[in-house]
């Protein structure tokens, strides 16, 4: 990549580079430079770019049990869904864009995810909460060291909730147990064999 499309002043950890003052024209031929390289993953809100190092096998492990249990959840309550997985969201009037982990359409195909998961390894500049705002994704799950946090867009802000208000019935507690076993194959037949035990209850 040319450097002399970086804007400076620049930040970096191990796996994240942050460039700041980057304008959307800027971040288009950054964008455009970096893609032999599809496993670099950008987020972009307002001038700040986070340019990411390709995914861990940690990050990789993680956002896919949290998929298949999400799935197998949805499956054993017949509620009709759609992965829309890595679907870019944001535009240039909303002034971000970003790539989610992973996300889902519930009962109906949309152009805006229902749920959006985000699995945290390593951070940089940009505020991704601001850009599902912006966006408007209605449910936004964050991952980070073996903890969920969900976020319910309310109005025109995000409030931090206890239980989804998408699935109010998706035991967290259960899910969250299951999502840590250390074998993710496990991990999807013992919560299976939860619900199925659970839905068996009188």
């Amino acid at each position: 990549m040319n450097p002399q499309i970086l804007d400076k002043p620049v930040s970096e950890n191990n796996q994240c580079l942050t460039l700041y003052q980057v304008s959307w024209e800027k971040f288009q031929a950054i964008e455009a430079a970096l893609a032999d390289f599809p496993s670099l993953r950008l987020a972009y809100l307002y001038g700040t770019l986070d340019i990411m190092s390709p995914l861990s096998e940690e990050h990789e492990d993680s956002k896919t049990v949290l998929r298949r249990l999400l799935e197998a959840y949805l499956e054993h309550k017949r509620i009709r869904f759609y992965p829309r997985g890595s679907k870019t969201l944001g535009s240039i009037q909303l002034g971000g864009r970003k790539e989610p982990d992973e996300s889902f359409n519930l009962q109906t195909k949309k152009e805006i995810p229902d749920i959006v998961i985000e699995v945290v390894v390593t951070s940089g500049g940009v505020n991704t909460l601001e850009i599902y705002r912006r966006v408007k994704v209605p449910e936004v799950w964050f991952w980070k060291k073996g903890k969920l946090a969900l976020y319910s867009l309310q109005g025109e802000e995000y409030k931090q909730v206890d239980r989804s208000e998408l699935l109010p019935e998706l035991d967290l507690t259960l899910f969250v147990r299951c999502a840590n076993i250390a074998d993710k194959y496990d991990a999807v037949v013992e919560f299976r064999k939860a619900l199925h035990e659970r839905s068996q209850e009188p």
